[in-house]
């Protein structure tokens, strides 16, 4: 008989949690390790604080099966991978029942937002909290590292750094926070482009270009550059240092992606026009940059004085379905039971 989970023993076995996108700024792309979600290089993010997922997860002793419900319903290759970050909990807590979990996302899934590193950080928080798992935040990272990798960034707040690590098992490449969000309260005005999911997942995106693109070597070799101009552009608040870094590490990303066979592009023409439109304002005098992940929607990046003139500025553009605007936010943290209806 397996050992009962200290949360067992107080009759808790459902919790509740939110977790928020995060934006990448020095992009992560490439694993080294696909079954452990081992990075082929670091990153750096920042953690929204308006976009977020919802998640309560409810263990049923003597439950052989799971059932997970997202935004309301139920999709197999959801609950393939939920299944599977469920499986790493249970491993923890000695425990075999099923698990019940609903989640909701007050943004558009799988479309380039992060759905899955909010998702997943949300899920192992909750899904810890459920069985009395004591988990530190260092553990929580790896754990939603397993699950999504962007999701290692999830769970913390700020500004986030996340090492790709040297050890085969995995255990030293987790999220670490660099700096909290109220020191340097920058805004993103995130450009909806498309609601659709993207047609070519990240995972998939990332395992094509690995194997065919022949720019993935010089994209290894030159990431130590960055991440080191970003942090240190990170911890003197230098706005200027971080919109050549990051504008350069996401059109470093999408050339190494657009060179892939066959070739993955994920902007539309109005993810496009909204790049040129944010270079138009910082020519102006702006302080505004972009960044675009696996998908079609612009993030553009600003000083707090300038997100209404940016806002504007990206609704005018052509194709821009709608403009969502976001502080810098925490990490992921437990919620009331029923919140999910909030």
């Amino acid at each position: 008989m397996n050992p009962e989970p200290h949360a067992v023993a107080l009759g808790e076995y459902h919790a509740a949690a939110q977790a928020q996108p995060n934006i990448a700024l020095v992009k992560y792309w490439g694993k080294r390790d696909a079954e452990l979600n081992l990075p082929v290089v670091g990153s750096i993010s920042i953690t929204l604080d308006s976009l977020w997922t919802r998640t309560e997860v409810r263990f049923v002793p003597g439950a052989v099966q799971d059932r997970v419900s997202l935004n309301g319903r139920s999709d197999e290759s959801v609950t393939k991978r939920v299944v599977a970050c469920l499986d790493l909990l249970r491993q923890r807590a000695h425990i075999d029942w099923g698990a019940v979990v609903d989640s909701r996302n007050n943004f558009p899934t799988a479309a380039g937002l992060a759905s899955s590193a909010s998702g997943f950080a949300a899920l192992v928080y909750a899904g810890g909290r459920a069985l009395g798992l004591e988990l530190s935040e260092a553990e929580l990272s790896i754990l939603a590292r397993r699950c999504s990798g962007s999701a290692a960034r999830s769970v913390l707040g700020g500004y986030v750094e996340w090492t790709r690590g040297q050890l085969a098992d995995g255990s030293d490449s987790a999220a670490h926070p660099m700096l909290a969000a109220d020191a340097w309260p920058l805004r993103v005005a995130v450009a909806i482009t498309s609601t659709a999911a993207k047609q070519v997942g990240s995972s998939e995106g990332m395992r094509r270009t690995a194997q065919t693109s022949p720019f993935q070597a010089a994209w290894i070799a030159t990431q130590e550059t960055d991440l080191a101009a970003a942090r240190s552009a990170i911890l003197t608040c230098d706005f200027d240092a971080l919109a050549l870094v990051s504008e350069h590490s996401c059109l470093k990303m999408h050339a190494l992606a657009m060179a892939a066979q066959p070739g993955l592009l994920y902007w539309n023409g109005a993810t496009v026009e909204c790049m040129h439109r944010v270079r138009t304002l910082r020519q102006q005098g702006l302080p505004v940059f972009f960044t675009v992940d696996a998908g079609p929607q612009l993030k553009a990046v600003c000083a707090p004085s300038a997100i209404e003139k940016v806002k504007a500025a990206l609704r005018e553009v052509p194709g821009v379905l709608d403009v969502l605007d976001s502080g810098l936010g925490a990490g992921a943290h437990a919620i009331a039971l029923g919140a999910l209806e909030a």
